[in-house]
This record gives C-alpha cells, structure tokens and sequence, in this order.
C-alpha cells in the first residue's frame, strides 16, 4: 500500500507516518515546515521516519500534484493546517490559503490522480459552544472562531467531491488532541514546559471550561481504520472520552509531576468554548473505532516524553515569543 500524508513532519502527522510505516506501507510524507512552530522541532519529528519506506518531500500543498509525485496513492491522508484559534482572528488570510484553498487543490489533484481513499483531519471547533452534553456529528456546527469556519469549510469541501463525483473521502473531527511531540503552543505542552522553567501559563477565565481529550495514538488509529477499504465514507467524532476541566488537569499535573504548573489568570479568550465533548457512537459502529489510553496514562506519557528531550528542542517549549 502507497500513502500520501500531509503534514507528515508535525504532530499528529508524524505519529501517522510512523504508524503507517510500521504496517508496511510505503509513505511520501510532504510538510512545508512553515513557522508557526519551530521548523527545527517538524525535523526532530521526522527523525523517527528514518529508515525505508518513508520519502519526504519539503513542499506547500498548494504546490503539489500527486501526478508529478508518483501517483496513483492508495491513501491520502491530509494533516496540513493551519493551527491556532485566537490567531485566525487577525490572521484570517493565512487559514482561507492553508484550511481552504489548499484543501481544494488536494481533493482536485486526487480527483484526477486515481487516488482510491481521501482522510481529511478536521477539528471539534467546527461545532462551536456545545448545545447538548455530548455532541453527535448530526448536531449544528456554529464554530466560534474564523479557525473553526475553515475547518468546517473543508469538512463542506470533503463531501463536495464525495457526493458530486464520488470520491472516496472521510472528516475526522479531532477533539483536543495530546501527547508526545505535541505542538510547543497547545495548553498541556505550555503547563508540563512550566514545571522544567518555562514561563506561566494563562488560564483564561476561571478554569471550569473543559474538553474531551484524546491521546494521539488513538487519533492514529482512527485513521488507520478509516483507511481501510472497507471503511464506510463520512464524517466522524475521534473524542477521547476523557473530558475534563482545566481545574481538573492542573491537579493531575501536579500529581504527575510532583508540583503544580505555574499559571496567571487572564479573562476568558473571543473564540474559546466553554465545553466539547463528543459522541463516538459513529465510529464505533462503522469504523471499528474506540479510544483506548486515559487521561491520566497519555498525561504521563506526555511528560515522561517532555522530560527526555534534550535542552536544546527543550528551549522551544519556552519560547513565549
């Protein structure tokens, strides 16, 4: 099996080629290691790809053409975004390019290049502030951010070519993804970087909101799964079924650690929700999907991870510039 994976070099993209890898298949990773993170730590992620059966390809999606590179894949897998929800306020042009067109062009050129299977990553902020304790896919998307907008865009763009010319294609919608190599921006890689020097962390509001957190091996398996040929094409929740609050996390930090991450409280951010939590009722039944690793078990995982870097990828989960 031949696969295509988007945003190979970041976090959960690199999980995946390594899954990937491991079962056999041949991968052309592409990323184009833009800086909105530290492109020296995409390549640090890419180290664990060495080997056969990996090619990389250091390349902006909207570049491509799955012609030039080989096709036809068996999977194409589409990690590539741009991340982030309080910048898409005043960044908003940079998410349309990388969320939106550049999604577009992928579906065209797989449309045309005999690609057998398409598996976008899409994100819980398509649903917005939750309406109901757990939220099913059939639920209203209201995102709240111009992030969420063009999540749920491309989500619009994924059953464009699905229900107009049949493409063989499937959203996942990622809720609050952790773990090993998680990107040095997102709250659990800030807080765990406070108990090894790093700055305080903003907590913005008075720490009730929660999340339905998923460890990135399960996320990696949901792709594994939607993958397969036998996969039904739509759209699913991949939520961890461990929601918590931010109050709640810090105080299994603490206990994780040994101490409590340092913190500052700030007023409540535009754009943040108050709650997600997903069903998975949908990917269970039609994938074969469910996740596995707890919070307190991935929390661990990701400090003991964070912990063994050495000082120099270490200064990048310090940097608050």
């Amino acid at each position: 099996m031949r696969a295509l994976v988007t945003g190979a070099a970041g976090f959960i993209g690199s999980h995946l080629s390594q899954r990937l890898v491991r079962e056999g298949w041949e991968v052309v990773g592409v990323d184009a290691l833009t800086g909105y993170y530290s492109p020296e730590l995409k390549r640090r992620n890419l180290a664990h790809l060495d080997g056969t059966g990996f090619t990389f390809v250091e390349a902006d999606v909207l570049d491509l053409s799955l012609a030039e590179m080989g096709a036809p894949f068996d999977v194409v897998f589409h990690q590539a975004a741009q991340p982030g929800v309080r910048a898409s306020w005043s960044e908003f042009p940079g998410y349309v390019r990388h969320n939106l067109v550049a999604t577009q062009h992928l579906l065209e050129s797989c449309l045309h290049s005999g690609v057998g299977r398409v598996v976008h990553a899409s994100s819980s902020s398509v649903y917005g502030e939750a309406l109901a304790p757990r939220l099913a896919e059939d639920a209203l998307p209201r995102p709240r951010s111009p992030y969420g907008v063009t999540k749920r865009a491309g989500e619009h763009l994924i059953e464009v070519y699905r229900d107009n010319f049949g493409l063989p294609a499937v959203a996942l919608r990622y809720f609050t993804v952790y773990g090993p190599r998680q990107r040095p921006d997102m709250a659990f890689s800030r807080l765990l970087a406070t108990r090894l020097g790093a700055p305080p962390v903003p907590i913005f509001g008075d720490g009730e909101q929660s999340r339905d957190f998923t460890y990135v091996d399960d996320v990696v398996e949901a792709n594994w799964l939607a993958a397969q040929p036998g996969s039904e094409p739509g759209t699913y929740n991949v939520a961890g079924g461990s929601e918590a609050t931010v109050n709640e996390v810090l105080k299994l930090m603490t206990a994780i650690t040994g101490g409590a991450p340092d913190t500052v409280t700030q007023e409540a951010a535009a754009g943040d929700v108050r709650r997600t939590s997903g069903l998975t009722d949908a990917a269970r039944d039609r994938l074969g999907w469910s996740p596995k690793v707890g919070l307190e078990d991935g929390l661990r995982r990701q400090w003991e991870w964070l912990m063994g870097l050495p000082a120099e990828a270490l200064a990048h989960y310090s940097d608050r510039s």
